[in-house]
This record gives structure tokens, sequence and C-alpha cells, in this order.
């Protein structure tokens, strides 16, 4: 073993032996070398200022708005400096010293880089939670806040950077001076946890930096990229307020307590009310430089004038639907948390929130939210649990048909009949429905895509800007329609309901506040719509003072946050209150609450119906198994004891997948899944497969059958043979029927439901379910036959036979 060991060593040895040798640095190099070690603090903090500056002019895509930022800002220009400075400071801990000052650099150069890229398509700069929702983004693909050339430059270019790093680490240069294994570390840590807080205080205490954001955008160009980022790094969460007790707290409660009024409306008798958050949603008219050929929001107009209206001031603009949404639904601001912070992404993630979910449902409704995008983006998914909510109908739950013309977003009129779904799932039960629209929302694109729009767009600045404003004033003229439908099916139903909806936030267009009749980029607007008679009462609004104005209106003065609005709005001690009491509620010791846990968590049920299995058949010759039930939709999988296999969705009624996949005695069930897999909605159904072609010991008295199950050619699976796909497609034109002789002809768009008695009815929906009146018996050859023709045929002209 000794003898092999020294074999390998003596061939490494002639191996290096035979390299070349590495030339001697001339004595200029290494006097060059010393000089900048001897001086190395002062080039760190020119590279420092360096670096500031070029982030800067990545950031802001804009090197004349840099050199303005240096004019007016020097000192914030600076204290950034001392920031990078300070990140560089690491270096002296380690031999690598070069090495190590190019991977600093390359971070802050990579994180600008994002900055700019990020800005160029939205008006919110990069923040650190911006990490958190990179999961979510990847899920959604419908939007874009890189091309795809932006991706691959800025892959191709971080690659190219690492593999630099990684040679430059091996063959470059070590320091070889003395290392002070004390003195070092402590100056740095000193310098990064005394030194920066100190001056960050001072700096703040001077009006150079500001401490909160109240504009996140203008806070990044006033006080630089930078700090801009890492105060959403370390000052995430919300700061204890400085007089914060449990004294203080009760002082509030009584105040609230001493002028709060009664919740008036009866049991049994409270009005439903529909919050709808509308995407991205402004008044063309508001915008100043605007022209359209005719009105595009007549129904929002007419709501306008007749009720409740106002403006709505938010938290964000461009982006950041989930910090408006949070303001909203739980009476709490914004401007008490980090920089950035999404508390959707944080604190609710560790604790409950009280909402106007959670308070309605005390005093007996029944809470839902209706989305059609998905259920996880933002972690609504949580969130809605954490916020009290009973249900929670999205996307994955929806089968949606209708597209945004550049095929980004699902439209808004499938959310009509879903909010109406919602009210009608419980019975002689009030109910709080939060609906979200996400037509509006962006990209828009800067080509022309409408050819033919229904609203001509004038007055911007540019063709491609007059592009993007007149795809954008044409969806939101879609929007609008699905307002006008969404009040005429609720005063249908005819039940007391009050309505609200409000953009939460403008289009990420680039507006400023010059550009906006309001003259401020954070306002939007609010209208409502009551069959209750109530008065018409407008007033100028925060998004977490919404819903207590109309709770306030209906009679209803529930919940800690909603109270509070109500009667000290007007009071001068109105915001630190707020802040003490939101504290309270989500970081301190739940003084309101005497330290309980009044409001937890429910278990969310995603969407209002069950999923359910009525039959399943074998196709032998085709290889397929076909699952019949109900609200199947393109996320519904077909689990086998348990395991997902692959599912061909056909219909809301039927889903299919190979006969490899299942065998005699497995149990069958239809699950809807969201992204990464995640379980949204468990089947109510678990069958078991009996097959037909097994001879079982007992046979039950009436024995599963093989079925011909004809399914469309574009439904196939792709891995079939070609010889099945051939065999199929001529079957479609092809009357099949069973050896019962029953004979059912259906279309692309016939949803099929069948019990056990194989009832059949169909609906105005061409949705073909079972009736008790209508029995289908083999021995008598009965064909199904429709409640308007003795057939259900194919809109193109395609028979279908589905045995039994």
């Amino acid at each position: 073993m000794k003898e092999k060991l020294q074999f390998c060593l003596d061939k490494i040895s002639l191996i290096r032996s035979k390299l070349p040798k590495k030339k001697p640095h001339s004595e200029k190099y290494y006097k060059m070398i010393a000089f900048l070690n001897k001086y190395s603090l002062v080039f760190h903090f020119i590279l420092a200022c360096v670096l500031t500056f070029a982030i800067e002019v990545i950031s802001r895509r804009d090197f004349l708005s840099t050199i303005s930022f240096l004019h007016n800002h020097t000192l914030a220009y600076l204290y950034n400096a001392f920031i990078v400075f300070a990140s560089l400071s690491i270096v002296y801990l380690f031999r690598c010293r070069a090495q190590l000052r190019v991977l600093i650099s390359g971070l802050w150069l990579f994180l600008g880089t994002i900055n700019g890229l990020i800005l160029s398509n939205r008006v919110t700069p990069f923040s650190y939670t911006d990490l958190k929702c990179i999961s979510d983004l990847f899920a959604m693909q419908n939007t874009n806040y890189f091309t795809a050339e932006e991706a691959t430059l800025v892959v191709g270019v971080v690659v190219a950077f690492f593999v630099f790093l990684g040679f430059f680490f091996a063959k470059g240069p070590k320091y070889q001076g003395k290392r002070h294994f004390v003195l070092g570390p402590v100056a740095i840590a000193s310098l990064l946890l005394v030194g920066l807080p100190i001056t960050t205080q001072a700096a703040q205490g001077s009006n150079i930096l500001a401490s909160y954001f109240s504009n996140i955008a203008q806070g990044y160009a006033d006080y630089g990229f930078v700090y801009g980022f890492s105060t959403s790094v370390v000052g995430r969460g919300m700061s204890k307020p400085d007089d914060y007790s449990e004294e203080t707290v009760d002082a509030i409660e009584t105040l609230v307590n001493s002028s709060k009024e009664q919740t008036t409306v009866s049991k049994g008798s409270e009005p439903n009310i529909i919050c709808v958050l509308l995407e991205s949603f402004t008044d063309p008219y508001e915008v100043n430089f605007l022209n359209m050929s005719e009105d595009p929001i007549p129904n929002f107009h007419n709501l306008e004038s007749n009720y409740s209206t106002g403006y709505l001031t938010v938290p964000v603009v461009g982006a950041g639907t989930a910090n408006t949404e949070f303001e909203v639904l739980t009476g709490m601001s914004m401007q008490y948390f980090g920089t950035g912070e999404y508390p959707y992404k944080t604190i609710l993630k560790q604790t409950d929130c009280e909402s106007i979910a959670s308070d309605l449902s005390k005093i007996g409704y029944g809470t839902h939210v209706v989305h059609n995008n998905t259920a996880t983006f933002y972690s609504r998914n949580n969130a809605f649990s954490m916020m009290g909510f009973d249900t929670f109908t999205s996307k994955e739950l929806m089968n949606i048909t209708q597209y945004t013309p550049n095929g980004n977003w699902p439209t808004d009129d499938i959310l009509v009949q879903e909010t109406v779904k919602a009210l009608d799932s419980t019975k002689d039960q009030s109910d709080f429905v939060y609906t979200i629209t996400v037509e509006g929302h962006g990209d828009y694109p800067t080509e022309k895509i409408l050819t033919d729009p229904a609203i001509k767009v004038s007055g911007a600045a540019t063709e491609e800007s007059n592009n993007q404003w007149e795809y954008y004033v044409n969806m939101i003229h879609e929007v609008d329609d699905f307002i006008g439908d969404l009040i005429t099916a609720v005063d249908r139903r005819g039940e007391d309901t009050i309505v609200v909806m409000f953009g939460d936030h403008l289009p990420t267009m680039g507006l400023s506040d010059s550009d906006m009749k309001s003259g401020d980029i954070f306002k939007t607007k609010y209208i409502t719509w009551n069959n209750m008679g109530l008065p018409k009462e407008d007033a100028d609004l925060t998004a977490y003072q919404l819903l207590s104005q109309i709770t306030d209106q209906a009679g209803i003065h529930e919940g800690t946050m909603f109270s509070y609005h109500q009667t000290q709005r007007n009071s001068e001690t109105y915001l630190n209150g707020l802040e003490n009491l939101q504290y309270d509620l989500l970081y301190g010791k739940r003084y309101t609450y005497s330290g309980e846990d009044l409001y937890p968590a429910t278990d969310l049920q995603m969407d209002v119906e069950d999923v359910t299995i009525s039959n399943i058949r074998k196709n032998s010759d085709r290889n397929i198994l076909a699952v019949y039930g109900s609200r199947f939709t393109k996320n519904a999988k077909i689990f086998v004891n348990g395991e997902k296999v692959p599912t061909n969705y056909i219909s809301s009624a039927l889903v299919t997948t190979s006969l490899d996949n299942v065998k005699d005695g497995d149990t069958i069930s239809v699950n809807v899944l969201g992204s990464k897999g995640i379980l949204l909605r468990a089947g109510a159904d678990e069958v078991v497969y009996e097959d037909p072609d097994v001879i079982h010991e007992t046979e039950t008295e009436d024995p599963t059958e093989t079925t011909e199950v004809p399914v469309p050619a574009s439904t196939w699976n792709l891995n079939m043979p070609s010889s099945e796909k051939t065999d199929m497609k001529s079957s479609e034109s092809t009357e099949v029927k069973s050896s019962e002789n029953t004979e059912v002809k259906s279309s692309e768009n016939t949803e099929v439901k069948s019990s056990e008695n194989t009832e059949v009815k169909s609906s105005e929906s061409t949705e073909v379910k079972s009736s008790e009146n209508t029995e289908v018996k083999s021995s008598e050859s009965t064909e199904m036959k429709s409640s308007e023709s003795t057939e259900v045929k194919s809109s193109e002209n395609i028979s279908d036979t589905l045995g039994r």
C-alpha cells in the first residue's frame, strides 16, 4: 500500500515538473501591491463610491438622473457608499482579498441590475421581500418582469461571472502579509454592528435619510438603491411603539367602547356584503393626457353618480396588490411596516390575524373569497386561512376558457357566476364575499394588438405608449361589463346586498402625480351599490378605512380595528392608537384580547362544491379508463391508491387515464391540485375499481361491463400508439351502440353526470345531468333523450357514443 502511494506521489511530482514554470513578478508589481495594501481602506472607499454610482445609473436607467441624485442628495449618496464600504471590509478576514472584492462588488452590481430590470416593468423597486415571491412569479407564468432576452442575458452574465470567479480564486493572488486574528475581526464587527447603526440613526435624525418611505419608489429615488434595499432587509415587521403597554391599549379600548354603537342588524336579516378588488383599475378620465372615443366605463360612472363613492388612498403603485388587500381586509396600515414588506409573506406565516372575515363570522356570516388567479400567489391560501375565511375558490377550481388578447390573464366574466355560487352555497345565512379580478393586470403590450378596438385612445406621448393605453382602456372596458353583470346578477337574487368595488393601484404606466387629476398616484377610486335604500355618503378614504365605512353604513359595529376606525377616525390621537392596536394584535402581547387567541385560523375550504365521482367506465379497445363526475377542472387529477397518475381533462364531467395506470381492486379518486402539486380540494368520493374482465369470487347483482368510450382526438394522450389514435379518430363520426343498445349522442361542450340509476337530464348550460324522471333501461333499448330533442347532438356534427 505504501509503495502504491509513493508511486502516485512520484507521478504527480513528475507531472508538476513538466508544467510551465510560473514567471516571477517584477519588482514594480510587488511595489504596487504593497502600496495598495498600505492604503487599502482609501481605495476601498473609492471603489465603494464608484460602485454606488454605477448601481444608481443601472437602477435609474438614466445617467443624468444619477448626476442629479449625486448633486441634490450628496450626503445620502455618500451614506450609500459607506454601506458598500462596510460590506467590502469583510475581505480583511481572509487571504483571498482580491477575489472577495470582486465577489462583493459583483453582488451589488447584480442587485442594482435586477432593480433596473424590474423598474422597467413596474413602479415599485426591488426589495428583500421580492425574494420571497420568486416561487410565486415562476408559478404564475403569465406576467413578465423580465423579457426572455433580459433573462437570458442575466443568466449568461451570472454564469460567466462565476466561471471567472472560480478561475480567479484558483489562480489569483493571495494576501501574504500579517493578519490580525483578534484586532481585525473586532474592528470589522464594530464597524458593521456599531458604526453602521449609529451612522444610520444620525443620518435619519438629521433628515439626510428617511426612516420610513410612504412612497417606496420615491424613497429609493431620493435616498438611493443601496440604502433602500438594505432597509428592506433589516427593517422588516413592525417596531414596538415607544408608548406601547397594557395601560395604553386599555386606554384605547376604553375610548372606543365609550363611543361605540351597537350592531343594529338583526339575526338572520344581515345584508350580504360583496367586496370587489378591481385589479389595476383607474378611471381613464382621471389621467390628464388621455382622450377616449367614448366612455369606456359607463357602469362604473353610473354607480359613481348614484351611490356612495370617493377617492381611495392605497399603499402601492403599479404593483403590490396584496398590500392594498391587506389594508382593506384587516383595517391595518402598511405605513408601520418595514420597507417593501408583504405581511402575507411574513407575519401571516406565523400568526393569525383578525379581519373583516373573522369579525363578520362572529355575527353569523359565511365568508368567501373568489379569485381567477392561482391560489398560492402571495401565499393567499395561507393568508385567507389566517384571516378566518371559510372558503376560497381560485383559478384552479374554475373552468376558465376566456383570456385577454395577449393570453396572459383570464377575463373577469367568470367571476359573476362564481360570486353568485358562493352566495348560494350557504342556506339561511348572510355572506361576505371578497372577489378579486385580474383582467386589468399588466403587462400592456407596446405593439398594437387590438386591430379594431371598441374604445379608441389617443393623447399618450409615443405610439408605443398609446398602444399600451389603448389596450389597457379596452381591458377595463370589459371589466366594466363585468361590473354591470355582477350588479344585475346580485339584484336578481332579491336579497339585501351591499357591493363595494375599488382599484387596488394605478396601472404600471409610469404615471406621475402631475398626470393625475387627483394630483396623487397613490389615489384610486371606490364605488358602491346597494338595494336597501342607503343614502349616498361620499367620502375620501384610505384603504384601511374602507370596510369600516361600509359596515358603519350597514349598521354593523364589530371588530377591534373596524370599531376603532368608526369611532376614532377624527381624533387627534388616531394614528398613534392605530399603530399601538396594530402592533398589539400582530406582534405584541394581545392585551386587546386579554392575552387569548380570539380569532384562530380557520380550516380553509377550497371551493364551495364537492368534486364527485359518479361512474367509472373501461374501454379496452382504446386502453382508456373514463371517470365521470362533477366539478372537474383542468387541474383535476386522477389518483390511484393515493398516487397521482397522468390525466386527460375532457370536460367538467369527464377525465380519463390510461388503463396501464390502474388494475382491478385499485381505489380511484379525483383531486384538484395547485402549483407545485399542492392539494387544493380532495375529491368527495373514493371508488374501488372492479375490472369487468376479471372474474370475481362474488359478483354483484349489477357487475361492471366493458364499455366503448370514444373521446375527441384533441384529448388523446400523446403517448398513445398511433394505430389506436387512428382508430379513435375514425370513430368520431361514427354512431356506436353499446351491448345494451343505449345510444347517446354528445358534444365536446356537453358535460355528463351519471347516477346509480343512469338517469339523464339536460340543462340550459348543455350539461346532461341525471334525473329521477328519465330512466335508461337497457332491456327496452331506450335512447337517452334531452329535454329539447330526442338526441344530444354535437355542435360540430361529431357523434360520440358513451356506452354504459
